[in-house]
């Protein structure tokens, strides 16, 4: 699978644009601030229908502009897919497959297998356990649209349960048989999501080992816990035994909505005792393996968005990272740069066919 055409009108601070990339690698390349992200960030809404760096849409918007469109066309299977992205400001987004549109943007999710590396993966380490729990939801939902489904229908449960324990807390009331049908279906799908995290943890955490040690030459030990509250009690207990507590607090405490995952070094959090270094290959190798997972799932190799790699890597390993399209290894990449020269100096050494796109 490879993006053949890329056409963008008035995408952030690109006001129209077109691209016809190479198969293996393309680089964009030019000067902090001129849009070399926001090349990739397009190429990544086409696949999530959404912005990597900015979930708001309007805000991926050009300031002189109302609206913008991302069209992708994709060689897939031996087919030709086009993909369209449209919002106006004040209107519904508009996703677009072979000018069909999608009725839920979740349908699309895993059609179009996208992975990005990005200075700002590091939110995985430093901020809150939304930012990881979203990784890990990401990766599944990419080759499993049932967990998809039933994490947004859980989601919204936990939403509506919320909202009954603030009417609760408003009304000096309480309503334990409305309570137990959103229990009930808390449970239900907790369960199944909670399994399902499991499942994949036992399958990636390997994968992401393997990466780590080819990245660092198996100099620190590194590892990943899934941390969850499901693994001590079912669901229906923990509701039951924090009600009083959720009450007080008027929202729900308990449930896999507050899973994490704890990424540790020599048997201590990476945020706290790792060095920036040894932060950056945690990262590199966590998507890496993100990537791996992906394409033995889909039976395709998964576009691989490189933002601002020398930021994280040093010209050796990224060439290293880049040598991985020869084998097969690795699909369609593109990287973003600010130095021309560096970039075709790394990319030269692949033996593989490569364009470059000055902005």
């Amino acid at each position: 699978m490879h993006l053949k055409h890329l056409n963008l009108i008035n995408y952030k601070n690109l006001n129209a644009e077109e691209f016809d990339f190479d198969e293996k690698i393309n680089c964009i390349v030019g000067n902090n601030g001129i849009g070399k992200t926001n090349v990739l960030d397009s190429i990544y809404h086409i696949s999530f229908g959404k912005s990597y760096f900015n979930p708001i849409t309007s805000q991926n918007i050009n300031h002189n502009a109302d609206f913008f469109v991302v069209e992708g066309e994709f060689e897939k299977n031996d087919k030709t897919e086009k993909i369209l992205v449209s919002a106006k400001k004040g209107q519904k987004k508009i996703i677009k497959r072979n000018n069909k549109a999608y009725e839920k943007v979740s349908d699309h999710i895993g059609f179009i297998p996208t992975v990005i590396i990005s200075p700002a993966d590091r939110d995985l380490i430093i901020e809150g356990s939304e930012t990881r729990r979203k990784f890990m939801d990401g990766v599944i939902s990419q080759s499993d649209q049932q967990y998809l489904n039933n994490l947004l229908k859980y989601t919204k449960i936990v939403s509506q349960r919320n909202s009954l324990l603030k009417y609760f807390a408003a009304n000096n009331t309480f309503d334990r048989d409305t309570l137990e049908v959103y229990n009930f279906q808390m449970t239900s799908l907790g369960q199944d999501l909670f399994e399902k995290r499991k499942h994949f943890l036992e399958e990636f955490i390997p994968i992401f080992n393997k990466r780590y040690s080819e990245i660092t030459n198996n100099k620190e030990n590194v590892e990943i816990q899934y941390k969850s509250q499901l693994f001590d009690r079912d669901l229906a207990n923990l509701l039951e035994e924090n009600l009083q507590k959720d009450m007080a607090l008027q929202y729900t405490s308990v449930g896999i909505h507050k899973d994490d995952l704890s990424f540790e070094i020599t048997g201590h959090p990476i945020k706290k005792f790792g060095s920036q270094g040894q932060q950056k290959s945690f990262l590199i190798a966590l998507k890496l393996a993100q990537f791996d997972f992906i394409k033995r799932i889909s039976k395709v190799n998964p576009i691989l968005l490189l933002d601002d790699i020398f930021d994280k890597l040093d010209e050796h390993r990224v060439a290293h990272i880049v040598a991985l399209v020869a084998t097969n290894q690795l699909g369609q990449i593109f990287l973003s740069d600010t130095h021309a020269d560096r970039t075709e100096k790394v990319v030269k050494t692949s033996n593989q066919s490569y364009k470059i796109f000055k902005l």
